[in-house]
């Protein structure tokens, strides 16, 4: 991940290396040429009252995040460029990161079709481990249905359809409801940070089981809570 702070400080973090600064310096006007430049690529307008552009690079489909003033004091970005291959839960145990027994826990979750959530806090390696549990779901012969904000999740199931939401034009809550309509066996999602929550839960509890998603949580018992949260942003009265 590449990313500009409003000094003018380029920051580079690596799988491998982590988070450093790279010494070098980008001007406030190159930094908002940047940022213009990728708006113009995918058709967004950015200027003082819309100062905030989320896209993907064409062609290769880094996810970018820029920002201009007055949300900043300068212009900033972060580039994030999405996985070139897949980490297996094999890979985790191979690294010492998962025991063994761990990762047949979690292979067989996923043969049983239980409804899997990835909590964990921002850059904790939360979508690495979606696409582990995603190769497993493409061992099946389950239709999936995936929808997620930005291309980041890699399924290589035989029968995949795969969604991406588009500001102003298709939601995720309206994606998990059209899910509905595709005939789903398995609906994954990238992130449930909203009201989709709801129409997600309801899916993957009745007639939709074995989904995976990713959610920005603490702990176990913080990602229900926090699940619990985002229902009420749809209903009063949380469903028990």
């Amino acid at each position: 991940e590449v990313m500009l702070n409003p000094d003018g400080r380029l920051w580079v973090d690596r799988l491998s290396e982590g988070l450093s600064d790279t010494g070098e310096l980008l001007s406030p006007s190159d930094g908002e040429r940047i940022i213009r430049l990728v708006a113009h690529h995918v058709g967004a307008e950015v200027h003082p009252g819309a100062p905030r552009v989320s896209a993907e690079l064409p062609e290769t489909g880094e996810r970018f995040e820029g920002l201009l003033p007055p949300v900043v004091s300068a212009p900033a970005f972060a580039i994030r460029k999405p996985a070139v291959a897949v980490f297996t839960l094999d890979d985790y145990v191979a690294a010492g990161i998962m025991a063994g027994g761990q990762a047949e826990t979690l292979r067989q979750a996923v043969a049983d079709r239980r409804n899997i959530l990835v909590a964990g806090g921002t850059s904790t390696g939360k979508t690495t481990l979606t696409n582990a549990l995603l190769a497993e779901v493409s061992k099946t012969s389950d239709r999936v249905v995936l929808i997620e904000d930005t291309r980041e999740l890699q399924c290589a199931a035989p029968n995949l359809v795969a969604m991406r939401t588009k500001d102003g034009v298709a939601s995720l809550s309206d994606l998990v409801r059209s899910s509905l309509r595709l005939r789903p066996d398995r609906i994954p999602i990238g992130e449930v940070r909203g009201a989709e929550a709801l129409d997600l839960l309801k899916a993957w509890g009745t007639g939709h089981p074995g989904g995976v998603g990713t959610i920005h949580a603490g702990t176990a018992i913080g990602a229900l809570r926090r699940m619990e949260q985002l229902i009420q942003e749809a209903v009063v009265t949380v469903p028990r």
